[in-house]
């Protein structure tokens, strides 16, 4: 891999090739979602529960996707193949109630830390929150238009507490 050295003077390329300046609120947002990513990777490589290494790819994929709509202007998503929407949403919503079902949530503070790696996931939710809050400064700025996104980001912080009660009580 090459690397083009086009973000040395503190800019950074949208999809559609248009540079703006690396502390835009755009990839401001999608670099919140990227360590989001990063974080649940680290838990991902530490379970050995195939059910959690499924979900937390899946969501890895879905921060993907956003990312890519996030760092494109109106006029670029069409050209977008997959975009984050209501199916996603539900597939989350389905998630938490299926895992709801294995997990007893007490009625508490949770402190996070009962194990290395529900406290990773919470680490991922927290981070998950900041980008909600992000993206939806983007969206009073008038710069995000899918309500699909704020709905699908404050599901998977939601989601992601419940997985890491799942992995604490299923360990």
């Amino acid at each position: 891999m090459q690397f083009s050295k086009k973000g040395d003077r503190g800019e950074t390329s949208l999809l559609g090739g248009q540079r703006i300046p690396k502390y835009d609120p755009r990839p401001e947002t999608y670099g919140v979602l990227d360590e989001a990513s990063s974080a649940l990777g680290v838990a991902r490589a530490a379970t050995a529960n195939k059910k959690i290494k499924e979900i937390i790819l899946s969501v890895q994929r879905d921060l993907l996707t956003m990312g890519a709509e996030l760092s494109s202007l109106p006029e670029d998503l069409p050209k977008l193949k997959v975009r984050i929407g209501e199916a996603d949403v539900k597939r989350l919503d389905d998630l938490i109630d299926l895992l709801q079902k294995d997990v007893e949530l007490k009625h508490e503070f949770i402190y996070p830390g009962e194990t290395v790696i529900s406290a990773q996931i919470d680490v991922a939710r927290t981070v998950v929150r900041r980008g909600e809050r992000k993206a939806a400064q983007l969206k009073s700025e008038g710069l995000v238009n899918n309500p699909s996104i704020h709905e699908y980001l404050n599901r998977l912080a939601d989601m992601l507490f419940v997985l890491a009660r799942y992995e604490e009580q299923n360990r």
